[in-house]
């Protein structure tokens, strides 16, 4: 049996077009329910089609983990096929039950393959990132502790920040009280949230977008050893107010790539239609 360590995550993850089939990632998606409609995330329709169908339904989408079946599934066929050393990293615990399905996946397998699981404490793009980083160690033969080490080391320094234009979808997740969503609504207040130990939380709150790419803005210029970001939004082509972040951002860190990227089903389930916001890799120092 191989000892190459096969590296498994969740739909949530964000990776460019070929970078899971190039890096030999097993993806496991969870599940989008829209009235009695269920969708498959990230592979059965995307973002800007969920929120088409959730305004035609009138129904707000909400995201399930994966049965810990179809992860053990997953895990038994890599055991049969490639290796006995498994790593599976996965969206926060704090936002999804994904982790704990995981973990009971695993169960069945105890004693005949090696399997960790790891929390990520945060999800899409940054989630993304640590898998990338993990898969390639593997491709270069880094031990199962090794790699997880690493990722380990890779976690406290990746960041979300992010703004939202209406809070409905952040009072059903829970990250608001519904007093506050209405009584934001009617200020048109627009909360800056950040992730933080794997949750989202209100950072402050902003009354114009202007205010809010500003706090955007502020946050990504207090780094001094940028590696990686993103800028998330709703859809594909970049909105005026993505236009506008990149536009600065690039002006002030002209050696870095800003890429405008869609943030996925399950992200929009807790975030809403209208959000706007960065992923910040951060470099380690050795």
């Amino acid at each position: 049996m191989s000892q190459k360590v096969a590296i498994v995550t969740d739909s949530t993850a964000y990776f460019e077009p070929g970078e899971v089939k190039e890096l030999g990632i097993h993806v496991v998606p969870l599940k989008i329910r829209l009235g009695n409609e269920k969708l498959l995330d990230g592979l059965a329709t995307d973002t800007e089609e969920l929120f088409r169908k959730a305004g035609l339904s009138g129904q707000f989408p909400i995201s399930y983990p994966p049965d810990p079946a179809e992860f053990e599934q997953v895990y038994a066929e890599i055991h049969r096929k490639e290796t006995d050393q498994i790593l599976s990293i996965h969206i926060s615990s704090h936002l999804s039950d994904t982790i704990h399905r995981a973990r009971a996946g695993a169960e069945a397998l105890m004693g005949r393959c090696s399997i960790m699981i790891v929390d990520s404490m945060t999800t899409s793009v940054g989630l993304g990132i640590l898998v990338k980083a993990a898969a390639r160690a593997a491709r270069e033969g880094a031990s199962l502790d090794d790699i997880v080490r690493l990722v380990r080391g890779m976690l406290p320094h990746i960041y979300l920040i992010f703004y939202v234009e209406t809070m409905d979808y952040l009072e059903r997740s829970g990250r608001i009280g519904k007093a506050q969503a209405v009584l934001g609504s009617m200020l048109s207040i627009k909360p800056i949230l950040f992730m933080e130990d794997g949750d989202i939380i209100p950072l402050e709150k902003v009354r114009t977008t202007e205010k809010a790419l500003e706090k955007l803005f502020e946050f990504v210029a207090e780094f001094d050893n940028l590696e990686q970001t993103a800028i998330i939004q709703r859809s594909k082509q970049p909105s005026k107010e993505a236009k506008l972040l990149k536009e600065r951002l690039e002006q002030s860190f002209p050696k870095l790539q800003f890429p405008v990227i869609q943030y996925g089903p399950d992200l929009a389930t807790r975030i809403g239609p209208n959000a706007v916001g960065i992923v910040v890799y951060e470099g380690m120092s050795f």
